[in-house]
Parts: C-alpha cells; sequence; structure tokens
C-alpha cells in the first residue's frame, strides 16, 4: 500500500488509469503535454517531478479538481496493487481496519528491502471513545494526501467490508516529528456496509448486534420458529465467524494469561539468546546489552552510557527522546550507528541499521527494544564483516537475507526482461515508422495496388487501357539555360518546378508517370480507369502553366516557360523491370502526346483532335490552331486549351477557398497553397477536386 513514488510502478499504474477510464488518446494527449516517455519501467527509478506533472496535467486536460484526482487515484492504485500480486500480503496486515493501518509500516519496511530507493510516506493511527479514529499522515511529498482517503477507503470496503468517511481535520508543518515536512490527520468514520442476504438476516431483531454467541443463536431460532424473514440455514464456519465478530465479549475476554512468580532464565541467556537488544531508561541510558550488538557496537559493553551517544533514529524520524518514543510505541523503530563513535579502523565500513520494537516496562521504568540488523543481501552482510552466525537462530533476518537475495536477482532478471521488452518495443515502433516510410517511397514510384502486389510476391499483369489522357511538359530552351548554368542551379530550378506539379498531381488526382530532365509525364485514367480523365489532366495543366510562372529561370531571372502537350487514346501499362521496376505506358497515344509537346508553343497547352473531343462539352475554352506536320504522323489537326470557363484560378492551385465572410483570402492561405514541400492533402483540395470534376461531367 506504499507509494512507490520513485518507481516506474507508481507510473504504469497512472497509465493505467487514464488508458481504462479515458482512452489511449487521452493518455497520448497527457504524457506529451506532460513532457514524459509512453511507458516505465516497474524496478526503474524515476523523478518525482515525473508523476507531479501526469497529475497536474492531469486535472487540466480532464478539467477535474486535483484532490478528485488524486483520490482516484488513489481507489485505482489500491486495484492496481491487488492486481500486480500484492493482495494476499496486504489482507493479512490487520483483522480490523485499525490494525491494517498500524502495520502499514512494518509493511514499507519489508518493502524496503526489495525497492531500495523507496521513501514511503508514515502513519500514525489512534482509537477515539466514539470508535473514530485519528490518522496521523506524514510525508515528504507536500501536496498528496488526497491519495491517502481513496487508498484506506478502498482497502476497508474490500478487506473489512466497511465504507469510511475521511474529513482532514488538522494540516500543519511538522512538529513531533523530525525531516518529515508535512503532517496530515484524518478523521476517520467507520460505517458497516451488510449485503443484501445479511441484512434480510439480521434485520428481523435488534439483537444482532448482541455480545455474545448465545444471543446469535437465539436470533436464529426465532427465525426458524416464525420470523417475518425467511430462515436461512448457516454453515458452520459462518456460525462460528458470526461469534468471533458479533460476540466479541465472553470469548475475546475469556483469556487470562498465566506469569511465573519470578523470571525462569538468567542474565547471561537471556543476551546470549536474545543478541540483539537493548534496555534503556528515561535518560537513554543503557542497562543492557545483546552479546552481538555488543560487539558491533564496542560502546556499549560500558553499562550507563547514553544511547543517542552511539545512535540515531532514521525511523519513525522523531526526536530521540523518551516521550517521542512512547508516543509512536507501535511504529517499527530503525536505528542507525554513529560513524564518529566507530573505532577507527571500522570508520570505512557502511553503517549498521537494526530494526525492532519497543515495549515500556512500566514497573522497571525502562524501555526495551527488541532488534535484529537490517540486512537486504549476503554482499551487506560481508561488507560489515558479519556472518549469519552473528544472528540467533531463531529471529527469522537469517531467512530474510537469504530469500531477498534470491529477490533482488529475480527482480533483476525482470529489470532485465522489461528493459528488452522496453527495447524491442521502441525498435517496433521505429520498424514501423521506416516501413510507412518505404511504403510511402515505393507508392510514389509505383502504383498502389500494384506496389502491394510486388510486396507479396505476385506477378504483374500488363493491363490494356482503352482510353486515357496522356500528357508530356518540357523547359523552352533548357538546352541554352544548361550550357549557361553551374548545375546545382539547374537542379534547384527543376526541384523547385517539379514539387509544384507533384503537388498539382495530388490536387487534380492523376498519375505522375515519370521525369526524365526537364521532361515531366503524367496520365489521367491509369492506373484506375475513371471517365474524367481528359478534364483532370486539363485542369493539371493549365496549373502547371500558373505554376511554371513562380519558378525562376536562373540566366536571365524571368519566370521559365514551358510546352504542354496532351494526347487522348488506348495504352497498354504494366510494370517492367525488377531490380528497379517501373510503371510504363506503351503504345501510339505515348508517341502522340509526346509530338504533341515538341511541336507545341511555349506556355501554350497543345491539344490533339482526341483530346479535344473529349473536352469539346466539358465547359473549357479552346482555339483552332489548324492543320500542322507532325514528325512521323503527318498532318494533323490540333488545338490549344486557354481556359477552364467555370474554375477559379485558386480552384485550379488547389488554394485555400476563399473567407466566407470577408470575401477576400488571406495572404497566409495562398503562402500556403505555394509552399514546395510535401504535395497537401487537405479536405480543402479534396472539395475543390470533386467540384472540378463535377463540373466537366454535367
Amino acid at each position: 500500500m506504499c507509494l512507490l513514488l520513485q518507481y516506474g510502478f507508481i507510473n504504469t499504474c497512472l497509465k493505467s488509469l487514464v488508458v481504462e477510464k479515458y482512452g489511449e488518446e487521452t493518455w497520448e494527449k497527457l504524457r506529451l503535454q506532460a513532457g514524459v516517455q509512453d511507458s516505465f519501467l516497474t524496478f526503474e527509478v524515476y523523478k518525482d517531478e515525473i508523476t507531479m506533472q501526469l497529475v497536474d496535467k492531469a486535472c487540466k486536460i480532464l478539467g477535474v479538481p486535483a484532490d478528485m484526482v488524486l483520490r482516484e487515484f488513489g481507489e485505482y492504485f489500491f486495484e492496481f496493487c491487488k492486481r500486480s500480486g500484492y493482495d494476499h500480503m496486504l489482507r493479512t496486515l490487520g483483522g480490523n481496519l485499525y490494525e491494517f493501518i498500524e502495520n502499514l509500516d512494518a509493511l514499507h519496511s519489508y518493502l524496503s528491502l526489495s525497492y531500495q530507493e523507496m521513501n514511503a510516506p508514515s502513519f500514525r493511527v489512534e482509537k477515539n471513545e466514539d470508535g473514530s479514529m485519528h490518522l496521523h499522515y506524514y510525508s515528504d511529498r507536500r501536496g498528496l494526501c488526497h491519495i491517502v482517503p481513496g487508498i484506506i477507503g478502498a482497502a476497508a470496503l474490500d478487506f473489512f467490508n466497511i465504507e469510511l468517511s475521511m474529513e482532514i481535520v488538522n494540516q500543519t508543518e511538522e512538529e513531533e516529528r523530525t525531516g518529515k515536512k508535512e503532517h496530515i490527520v484524518f478523521l476517520v468514520t467507520q460505517n458497516p456496509v451488510f449485503s443484501y442476504k445479511e441484512r434480510n438476516e439480521f434485520s428481523s431483531s435488534p439483537q444482532y448486534v448482541a455480545d455474545s454467541a448465545k444471543q446469535i443463536e437465539n436470533q436464529q431460532n426465532k427465525e426458524v420458529l416464525g420470523s417475518s424473514v425467511c430462515p436461512v440455514k448457516k454453515s458452520h464456519w459462518k456460525t462460528i465467524r458470526g461469534i468471533i465478530t458479533l460476540g466479541r465479549g465472553k470469548l475475546l475476554r475469556g483469556f487470562d494469561p498465566v506469569y511465573p512468580k519470578s523470571l525462569w532464565i538468567d542474565t547471561k541467556t537471556f543476551c546470549n539468546g536474545l543478541p540483539f537488544h537493548m534496555v534503556f531508561d528515561k535518560e537513554l541510558r543503557v542497562k543492557q546489552a545483546g552479546v552481538s550488538i555488543q560487539k558491533i557496537v564496542p560502546g556499549l559493553r560500558t553499562m550507563g552510557i547514553c544511547l543517542d551517544h552511539y545512535f540515531s533514529i532514521v525511523h519513525p524520524e522523531v526526536p530521540f527522546t523518551i516521550s517521542s518514543i512512547q508516543k509512536f510505541i507501535n511504529s517499527q523503530f530503525v536505528f542507525q550507528t554513529r560513524r564518529e563513535m566507530m573505532p577507527e579502523s571500522w570508520k570505512q565500513r557502511p553503517m549498521l541499521e537494526l530494526r525492532g520494537q519497543m515495549i515500556w516496562m512500566e514497573s522497571l521504568q525502562c524501555m526495551l527494544y527488541l532488534c535484529s540488523p537490517l540486512l537486504r543481501t549476503l554482499h551487506e552482510l560481508e561488507e560489515r564483516q558479519m556472518h549469519i552466525a552473528d544472528i540467533a537462530p531463531h529471529d527469522v533476518t537469517r531467512d530474510l537475507i537469504l530469500l531477498n537475495q534470491q529477490r533482488l536477482a529475480e527482480m533483476e532478471l525482470s529489470n532485465q526482461l522489461e528493459r528488452k521488452k522496453e527495447e524491442l518495443r521502441i525498435l517496433s515502433k521505429h520498424l514501423e515508422e521506416e516501413k510507412k516510410k518505404t511504403e510511402a517511397l515505393l507508392y510514389a514510384m509505383l502504383p498502389q495496388h500494384v506496389a502491394n502486389q510486388l510486396k507479396e510476391g505476385k506477378r504483374v499483369e500488363a493491363g490494356e487501357f482503352k482510353e486515357c489522357t496522356i500528357l508530356f511538359s518540357d523547359v523552352v530552351t533548357f538546352t541554352n539555360i544548361c550550357a549557361q548554368c553551374e548545375p546545382i542551379q539547374i537542379v534547384l530550378m527543376l526541384n523547385s518546378m517539379y514539387l509544384r506539379f507533384d503537388r498539382l498531381t495530388t490536387v487534380h488526382d492523376v498519375y505522375k508517370v515519370e521525369t526524365i530532365g526537364d521532361a515531366y509525364m503524367v496520365v489521367g485514367g491509369v492506373p484506375v480507369p475513371v471517365s474524367t480523365h481528359a478534364e483532370r489532366v486539363a485542369n493539371f495543366a493549365l496549373g502547371m502553366i500558373i505554376a511554371a510562372k513562380d519558378v525562376q529561370n536562373p540566366v536571365s531571372g524571368n519566370p521559365i516557360q514551358i510546352r504542354v502537350g496532351i494526347h487522348t487514346g488506348p495504352v497498354l501499362a504494366g510494370v517492367v523491370g525488377e531490380k528497379m521496376p517501373r510503371y510504363c505506358l506503351f503504345g501510339d497515344t505515348v508517341n502522340i502526346a509526346s509530338r504533341m509537346e515538341s511541336h507545341g508553343v511555349p506556355s501554350k497547352i497543345h491539344l490533339s483532335s482526341s483530346a479535344y473531343q473529349c473536352l469539346k462539352y466539358k465547359n473549357f475554352e479552346m482555339t483552332e490552331r489548324g492543320e500542322i506536320e507532325v514528325k512521323g504522323k503527318g498532318k494533323m489537326h490540333t488545338y490549344f486549351l486557354i481556359r477552364n470557363k467555370t474554375a477559379t484560378e485558386n480552384e485550379i492551385m488547389g488554394r485555400p477557398m476563399k473567407d466566407l465572410d470577408s470575401g477576400h483570402e488571406s495572404a497566409q492561405s495562398i503562402q500556403e497553397g505555394r509552399m514546395e514541400t510535401t504535395p497537401a492533402r487537405n479536405s480543402c483540395q479534396h472539395v475543390m477536386l470533386v467540384k472540378l470534376t463535377t463540373l466537366h461531367t454535367v
């Protein structure tokens, strides 16, 4: 039930709570705002600031006060501990809530053997005459006290069937202890919770609260003989349990221990049998000490020395006085030897810690400290030059050291496994990212369905397309530009131009086949047949002419000029090659489209007669060029595409649409529309594409 705030266990629990109750998206948003990693190692030590930051951001994102978040977290933390295997350990702390809370510090002490960096809070409980309790909570960390009602309340309901009401009655700076920064006092009121069956069994008579087994049996007889409640036959164990829990007086008060008239043990045997014990009076003068502790702290051989000269109290952090010790007498006390009082040759050794129980002997007005060395591993035993033989055979510290040695080894293996698991998760994530990059690159080179077939090892058959529209373009006087410029200038110019053209392929949904030098080739209706292939390519061509005006000729400094040629007809398309496969188009349609470009006019879109026929009734303005001699084809009747009569320039370029309120397009939006980076894929472009396509199919 401790708060392992330095360890990844607590952050893992917090992540589990957010994911389970609010979803993965909320956790991702929370962790990004808090600036923390996605997963935590259970036995890894993390800074407190990480947890505090997560809690703070959770309050802001969820819009819930901090006390409610912490209380909910406390309740969930209890369930998380149970799920993590601490269920049986927690159940055995005590038979009632008072004993449960009283032994929490002992549980923390045990867990600190494994979680050596743990800085757990401390609890002290006081019973009141009215049945309520005052719970004192001490912690180095401020602002986490609201977790306590969540944890304690959940434990009380689960283990003891009790609902708790906890309110803060005092919140002060530390007064009675040293080193702790916050002291919160809760008033704890208990309300038993009965199940439906139990209420039926006991509600017929007020005698269910009777203080003896006989009254319970009488109540059962009344139920059998004619009570308004249906008789319920109780099992043997339920009857015994009812006697123990409800018939408290007679059975429990009947025990009366017997003490001998004199103590049948001599002093030497006592000091040898309990080698780690000390007796001291109100002035902290040592009256008696076990033989092993005298060996470790030679100064104790001198009776009457002051205990606080040789030891300091590590836990609970209270002043070293009899009054403070009596106030926390139910707590487990940890003493540590003072280095300055050790022999000179021993000062390089780690200091020994003792852990044990304080017992006040009223008749002698002395305090008995029954303790054992606080050792976690065999290595710590060796560091202090001690041996298992120094510990009494009846002392479970022997077994604890050996068992904890094994547990620490298991924890280390578990930690290594978690680290490897986390490394694999990160590698898998990176692999997935690289896979997406590879797929994006592959899809840029080949049509998606073709690429998927190749990835699956399938053979891609060539396909015949009865009608598609092909476009070729090139830069006017490109040879002269290359002769007068540095190669890097040519690369920059082409890159600037192609980035704009690539973006337009996304806007108008045409397929880019390839680029060779300054030549750019696209097709509409391949690899996915569509009826609007000519309109898409025509709009793309209009966009190319506009986009080319923003690309500078490195020689003259003026905008470059391009020639565009378009032809419509049938093609055969398929994948060529294995080492570097390319999706290529074959057929006379490709040749004629290329001739339309080479016989074109700068800054004009040259159309073949078949392309003209496809666009004739599609709201495009075209003009007749007449018959021209085409190399290898003879005379051909051709046309020029002027504009789209129903689409604006912004729609052709895929720029954000005008603001409906002001009627003016923002300069920022226009700039975004002209960006030379990754092709835009926003919804605005999709809307314009649908609009353009719809207009041309009416």
